[in-house]
């Protein structure tokens, strides 16, 4: 029986369009320029008009100023730096640069703006608003302990990774002067012409930061970072200082667009808002608000995923009215496992039966902890929707839904409780979803590292660095030492083991490269990486690397994760490791080899790309995934126009497991034939926000038999799925969601988008959807 319904807490963005293109969504656009509109002020900061007001620092929280006068290095300042920008004609190209060889002195006193600016822009990299970057010029701008002091913005740029000292964070302190759209821009002028849009400004990071702004007066518009971005982008560990007197007009974090991401472990003190952001999804994990005047305003989106989020003494949580109870701006959001004290309002919302459009400002909330919330949930008018608590009163808010809902028999408005849905047991840790962050070694010595580069592996795309590799793996794990993938391509010509006990991190985005015959049978695939033999058991930590292919490789599973992690052990994890199929360089898949071709009556199989990304086997069990981007390239990163490309692949994340037990935080998969995502004969599976886009050749190509669907996969067969669908051609796209003998499947918000219809997103039928599907 198929059933379009959905699954537990499930918040779907039925989203017309995709998110990674350049073009114009009309709706989309006004809701941009409105923000822009309301918030110039900020956008527009040329510094203070008046003299510094003072700054009142909470009493109970120490000041950012104060820092120890000698820091512990951190290895990934100590360790040897011998990493590669693969295709990149400059052979002398330094990936890793420490601001301090630039002149940086970070002692608080010395203006570090230029120095900072140029450690960034070394290399001849392409500024965002000059040129398209390109994937060839990667970089890691390393911050060792210190007090920065900055008088502009440090302009972030494409495929850049900032990363401070996180045993003392770096502090970015702002002079009473300073002047700039943030701190940090991550999208610089991108809100008047940036050639690179915020649903492109993929693969960057900002991590271990001390966001200062307290010498800048409390009434002057300043903002903190700057983030409008998409797949592939994280901030992580990074604490904002603000004011946290009446009237001020600073705010921590501000976004107006894009397609992302994660944000993780951030703590935000004072400000007229902690975090005011617009954004199609997101996920939020780990942030702490204080003294706030609205800890979290949501300008925009079409769905978020929020978890263990804590908000103390601000006056308003979270902020959702944005657009008004006719025009509402918010598509939907999840709110668990977090916690409010000592704020007047939760949540304001401008939802009600009669508000528009039908399906915005739906709230789900779970598992949410009040003391001294006068005010739950208020409503249009403020009118109070939901009691909460007065005093030193704890109260437990009960599973709740106020919006649109799917069910059975067809979508309605609601308001109230939900029929709480058992949590899995083996999902949690002390009543919650178990989570994990990124482990960034702080406190392991350098001598514990090894690096590929000790063991001959070239990273150049060119060479077959497939036995230095292996080597590589293989002698970390038996000394139990960590590998450090040093920058660069590895091509490899047959299947690279990650043997149990592998602990693997990855230097801005170091990539494995599939390449040759082993994997272009498409009858008999094999994986580029293999985590554990089938039948292991152990547990394995994998972070900050790309895994891809090259050229004709329809046999190619890039990643196959078989490993079995103990249920009294810490689960395994990987973060920040994406699948990157074509539109790059030293890909053999760009506009040259795969053009765009409308209204193919075929498969250009010179395209055939991979067989799968992420195939999860029934052996593997007790994994935690976060902020991953399965993507086949759906235009060419490198072309100077962002040209559309066609690359085809077959499965997206395929999840097998017997004994389940995974946690998908932050996952994205966009543009495979046959599904995105598919669960099948498993159970207790965590995911939250999910994310996928349909191929954008899709659906006027109806021949899908040079893809193989394969008897032993439980794959989807388009031909009897969707004979007599009322959606014809859409059917046959591939599906968002699909479940087969599943159980225990907890989907905390998921955005699943149908995207263009043979390249052109006008030929999309009315109405549309994706596809959701859950069986038995």
């Amino acid at each position: 029986m198929r059933l379009l319904q959905c699954i537990g807490s499930l918040a779907i963005a039925l989203a017309t369009l995709a998110s990674s293109q350049q073009f114009d969504i009309p709706q989309m656009q006004r809701d941009v320029d409105s923000i822009l509109d309301r918030f110039y002020d900020w956008t527009q900061y040329h510094g203070p008009t008046a003299p510094a007001a003072p700054v009142s620092t909470p009493v109970s929280y120490e000041p950012p100023i104060t820092r120890p006068s000698v820091s512990p290095s951190y290895w990934l300042e100590q360790i040897k730096h011998q990493g590669v920008a693969a295709f990149n004609s400059n052979t002398t190209y330094k990936v890793f640069r420490n601001v301090k060889d630039f002149g940086a002195k970070g002692d608080g006193v010395t203006d570090d703006t230029f120095a900072i600016q140029s450690a960034i822009i070394n290399g001849n990299r392409c500024a965002p608003n000059i040129c398209q970057p390109q994937t060839f010029t990667p970089a890691v701008v390393y911050f060792p302990s210190g007090t920065y002091l900055i008088s502009k913005s440090i302009i972030d740029y494409y495929y850049t990774q900032m990363i401070g000292n996180p045993i003392n964070p770096p502090v970015l302190k702002a002079t009473p002067g300073f002047a700039g759209f943030g701190l940090i821009d991550g999208d610089y002028n991108g809100t008047d012409g940036d050639r690179l849009s915020a649903t492109d400004s993929s693969y960057r990071q900002i991590r271990n930061f001390v966001i200062d702004m307290s010498s800048i007066p409390s009434d002057s518009s300043a903002t903190g970072i700057h983030w409008s971005t998409a797949g592939a982008t994280s901030i992580q560990n990074v604490v904002f200082w603000m004011s946290d007197m009446p009237g001020t007009l600073h705010q921590g974090l501000f976004i107006e667009s894009g397609s992302a991401g994660l944000l993780t472990d951030l703590v935000f003190h004072g400000g007229l808002y902690g975090a005011n952001i617009g954004n199609q999804q997101y996920t939020m994990r780990n942030l702490t608000f204080y003294n706030a005047a609205t800890a979290i305003n949501i300008l925009y989106n079409w769905s978020w995923t929020l978890k263990s989020i804590t908000i103390q003494n601000c006056t308003l949580g979270l902020d959702m009215t944005s657009g008004g109870h006719d025009a509402q701006a918010v598509g939907s959001i999840t709110f668990i496992d977090s916690a409010i004290t000592n704020t007047p309002v939760g949540f304001n919302i401008s939802h009600d039966l009669t508000s528009k459009p039908a399906t915005g400002g739906s709230t789900i909330i779970g598992n949410l902890i009040l003391q001294n919330v006068p005010v739950a949930v208020m409503g249009p008018k403020g009118k109070t929707i939901l009691l909460g608590t007065k005093g030193s009163a704890i109260m437990a808010v009960p599973p709740g839904v106020k919006g649109h809902v799917y069910t059975p028999n067809g979508p309605r408005n609601v308001q109230g409780r939900l029929n709480p849905f058992a949590r899995p047991e083996s999902l949690l840790k002390e009543g919650k979803y178990y989570e994990r962050s990124k482990p960034q070694y702080e406190n392991v010595m350098v001598t514990q590292f090894l690096s590929v580069r000790e063991f001959q592996a070239k990273g150049d795309g060119i060479t077959d660095d497939t036995r230095a590799l292996q080597w590589a793996v293989d002698q970390a794990a038996i000394q139990r030492r960590i590998l450090f993938v040093d920058a660069g391509t590895y091509r490899v010509t047959s299947t690279i083991n990650f043997p149990p006990g592998s602990k693997i991190i990855g230097e801005s985005y170091a990539v494995i490269l599939s390449s040759g015959s082993y994997f272009s049978n498409i009858s008999k695939p094999n994986p580029v990486i293999q985590v554990g033999l089938p039948g292991q058991s152990g547990s394995i930590e994998w972070s900050d690397m790309i895994v891809s292919t090259q050229g004709f490789q329809p046999g190619a599973i890039l990643i196959q994760y078989n490993l079995a992690t103990p249920p009294d052990s810490p689960p395994s994890g990987i973060w920040d490791v994406h699948t990157r199929i074509g539109g790059f360089v030293g890909s053999n898949l760009q506009v040259t080899q795969c053009p765009k071709i409308a209204n193919a009556s075929s498969v250009n199989t010179s395209c055939i790309a991979a067989y799968t990304s992420l195939h999860i086997t029934s052996t593997a069990s007790n994994l935690l995934l976060e902020n991953n981007w399965f993507r086949t390239a759906d235009r060419d990163l490198d072309s100077p126009t962002l040209d559309q490309i066609t690359v085809y692949t077959g499965r997206g994340v395929l999840v097998e497991s017997l004994l389940g037990t995974i946690w998908l935080y932050g996952t994205a998969v966009d543009h495979h034939s046959l599904y995105q995502y598919q669960f099948s004969n498993t159970k207790n599976i965590f995911a939250g926000m999910i994310q996928t886009e349909t191929a954008y050749w899709q659906t006027n190509l109806r021949d899908y038999s040079p893809l193989a669907k394969s008897a032993t996969l439980s794959d989807l067969d388009f031909a009897a799925e969707c004979e007599g669908t009322v959606q014809g051609g859409q059917c046959t796209k591939g599906w968002g969601l699909r479940t087969v003998n599943s159980t225990g499947l907890r989907i905390h918000g998921a955005g699943l988008q149908s995207s263009f219809n043979d390249y052109n997103p006008s030929k999309l039928p009315t109405p549309y959807s994706n596809r959701l599907e859950p069986y038995n």
